[in-house]
């Protein structure tokens, strides 16, 4: 039965979208997109909540921002919304990814993905490849990520920054807030130099195109607890906000930030501070 005006739902209704979204994706210069996986995680699962939860605790938080003086409804931004993915296959939810990466790049348009685990980053960056020359991948993280295989499984958050390495080339990555990893990790490291401990190591960069990528576990556990495998020693937020506001005259392609297990903090101040941060990473795109 057809429903009358009179008996239509009015509203207001709270908004499903991240807060200051665009509505319309052809005038926007940025795509939110939701990559909800942890099928490889190693530790504590449940990042495949995170995208959900942040666009929900995102009411809490204001458009502007004060270290950027800038205002979210100017970054243009839309909000694509959660991908769905398959159980048990991690190649096709990489195949996913990487389709829906390739057509927003394909309409000259950036990413902002929000994970899930950090695995999610090897499509993004297999995607916007193809659409850059000289691309470099900036890594912030607790962990080195640079593992061949896991358990047989060459397919894990655990060896992303391997297998992404592995395509554009070590020299092309820097590793921000490394903390931990195997000895072989570490070598790895040290053999191309990709760890980095002041803003200007960075300025080797300067000409690449640059995708940034966030491991929320770079952050201590003492103010990002929300996360799979946290960390003792990592960054503070304004330590982590410090390198980001160094980077905002480079050439930023992509973004996303990726590994909150929301539903670990009951407190919910892990997805709070991940809003906020992502609010701080549009402004650099």
């Amino acid at each position: 039965m057809r429903l009358k005006e009179k008996d239509m739902l009015k509203g207001p209704f709270l908004s499903k979208d991240f807060i200051g979204a665009n509505k319309d994706f052809s005038t926007s210069k940025i795509v939110m997109m939701g990559m909800p996986y942890d099928g490889t995680t190693t530790n504590r699962p449940g990042t495949r909540f995170a995208p959900q939860q942040i666009r929900l605790e995102s009411i809490g938080i204001e458009t502007y921002s004060p270290i950027f003086d800038k205002d979210l409804e100017d970054c243009k931004f839309y909000d694509a919304g959660d991908l769905e993915f398959p159980f048990g296959n991690a190649q096709k939810v990489l195949d996913i990814i990487q389709e829906n990466t390739d057509t927003i790049y394909k309409n000259g348009k950036k990413i902002l993905g929000i994970g899930g685990e950090h695995l999610v980053t090897l499509a993004e960056i297999q995607a916007v490849k193809k659409y850059y020359d000289n691309a470099a991948v900036i890594q912030f993280d607790a962990h080195t990520d640079l593992r061949e295989e896991y358990l047989g499984e060459n397919l894990t958050h655990s060896g992303v920054m391997k297998q992404i390495g592995k395509l554009i080339g070590f020299d092309n990555i820097a590793q921000i807030g490394i903390r931990s990893g195997e000895k072989e990790e570490f070598d790895i490291m040290k053999k191309y130099s990709t760890q980095k401990f002041t803003h200007n190591e960075l300025d080797k960069f300067k000409d690449k195109n640059i995708f940034i990528t966030i491991d929320l576990d770079v952050l201590d556990p003492s103010v990002m607890s929300g996360v799979g495998t946290p960390e003792a020693g990592g960054l503070t937020y304004m330590e982590l906000i410090g390198w980001l506001k160094y980077l905002k005259n480079f050439n930023i392609i992509g973004m996303d930030i990726v590994e909150l297990a929301p539903d670990i903090d009951t407190s919910k101040n892990s997805t709070a501070l991940a809003c906020k941060l992502i609010r701080e990473c549009l402004m650099l795109l």
